[in-house]
């Protein structure tokens, strides 16, 4: 089966000459496309809705319902559903103009059963991202409790939510394990908002932001004179945190003197200021967060390894995440519209792949700033936004785009140039890129690119 079908997507194949039609669904299934054919439009019509899972191509020459009517019945249901269109050698014109109207594309007879395999695949391509959408802002609408929070439908999400609601109520120190920008923190809120200590303090620190000579003070805080700087009584994070939750991000990062301390703390649950002899009762929830297996790291205490490890949360790198990527990027465009302003647009096929053949690196997080980026700049592809977003990166700890990707890109930026020089007229921009008409149609709408926007 080719990887590239979406198995649930048929084509549905019309054409009222037996001959023909049959021929045409052979080749289609030899290619381990599903196929259903129609004999008339209207049979076809009756079981046609919005959001149907395929594709139709059709013949234009029928009765008692041609082509052409069938389409913009379709259309007009859908505007943008893929219909590919069959035409005989007098029929072009009507096809091109067909194009106009919103078609996908159209083969002229007769063709070659391979451009026909092309042409059906790059329209059930768009067929799958248009669904995704469809279930994507379907999904997004229906969000609710800890699923507004956590976002995404990979199983590996759905795990961790699950295991949100089971740690929850345990009450217990936890680990989350990630790389940068997975989402730690959301997940630690998460944990301490499912719980029954959700009305007391949520605190947060980032060990790897605190200065050595320093981090006593910020966890325990401090009495009065106890150094020269402390002119007044400093109630610390610990005791802050005490009935509630503290986060201790990039725990790795803990001096090893405050890891001892910190033991303590979680053994005896009592703490005493700096400068202070009066011991202070203390009842806390600590979950740390860290990059890396803190058992296996030489500068990590491994008593209070096992004292924190009671629960352990894995959050998967965003690469890993498949549908999540996209669905992710549109809920990040949403909220960047609402809050800043901007536009949000449907993915094209091509920023479809883009998303999700690129590494991310900088896991959700690059991904919310790409997302903002592209409601700013709406009529830029995403390829192009994250080369942009690339080049003010350290280059060794970036990802490249896949070369198909930077191809693509560079061919559609080539391709608008000559649009825009030439204000939408096509046939100028023919002459200069030295294409046919049939191939242009197509990398136009390849890559959303409508000469009406270009008119002047």
């Amino acid at each position: 089966m080719n990887q590239n079908i979406e198995k649930n997507i048929e084509v549905w194949l019309l054409d009222d000459d037996d001959t023909v039609r049959s021929t045409t669904a052979q080749w289609l299934r030899l290619s381990d496309y599903h196929v259903k054919e129609f004999k008339d439009a209207n049979a076809l019509l009756q079981e046609y809705k919005t959001g149907v899972a395929s594709i139709i191509v059709s013949d234009i020459r029928m009765e008692p319902m041609d082509g052409l009517t069938l389409m913009h019945a379709c259309l007009k249901e859908e505007k943008s559903f893929p219909f590919l269109l069959i035409t005989g050698h007098g029929d072009v014109d009507t096809a091109v103009n067909a194009l106009r109207d919103g078609a996908f594309d159209f083969l002229e007879k007769p063709f070659d059963p391979n451009r026909l395999i092309q042409t059906v695949e790059k329209a059930i391509q768009l067929r799958r991202v248009q669904l995704q959408h469809a279930n994507q802002t379907s999904y997004l609408g229906d969000l609710h409790g800890l699923e507004e929070v956590i976002i995404g439908q990979d199983e590996h999400m759905v795990r961790v939510r699950q295991q949100i609601y089971t740690f929850a109520n345990m009450d217990t120190h936890a680990i989350v394990y990630g790389k940068t920008g997975c989402g730690k923190e959301l997940v630690a809120k998460a944990l301490h908002d499912c719980s029954p200590r959700r009305g007391s303090p949520f605190v947060a620190i980032n060990c790897a932001a605190i200065p050595a000579d320093l981090f006593e003070s910020e966890l325990f805080g401090h009495e009065a004179g106890a150094f020269t700087s402390a002119n007044k009584r400093r109630i610390g994070k610990l005791e802050y945190a005490s009935g509630g939750t503290l986060f201790l991000d990039e725990i790795e990062s803990m001096p090893l003197a405050m890891q001892i301390k910190l033991l303590r703390v979680l053994q005896e649950n009592q703490l005493e200021r700096i400068g202070s002899n009066t011991t202070i009762n203390i009842d806390l929830r600590v979950v740390a967060a860290a990059k890396s297996d803190l058992q296996t790291l030489e500068n990590f205490r491994q008593d209070l390894y096992y004292r924190l490890n009671v629960s352990q949360i894995h959050l998967p790198d965003l690469r890993h995440r498949g549908n999540d990527i996209p669905l992710l990027f549109e809920h990040f465009c949403r909220i960047a519209v609402k809050e800043r302003g901007g536009e949000f647009t449907s993915l094209s096929p091509i920023d479809h792949e883009t998303l999700t053949l690129y590494g991310w690196p900088g896991n959700v997080r690059e991904l919310r700033n790409v997302a903002l980026r592209y409601t700013l700049e709406p009529n830029t592809s995403i390829a192009k936004i994250l080369a942009g977003y690339q080049a003010q990166e350290d280059t060794h700890s970036i990802s490249p785009l896949p070369l198909s990707v930077k191809v693509q890109d560079f061919e559609r930026s080539l391709i608008e140039a000559s649009i825009k020089q030439h204000k939408g007229n096509i046939q100028l921009v023919l002459e200069q890129l030295q294409l046919p008409r049939r191939t242009l149609n197509q990398k136009m709408q390849k890559y959303g690119l409508n000469r009406i926007d270009y008119l002047k």
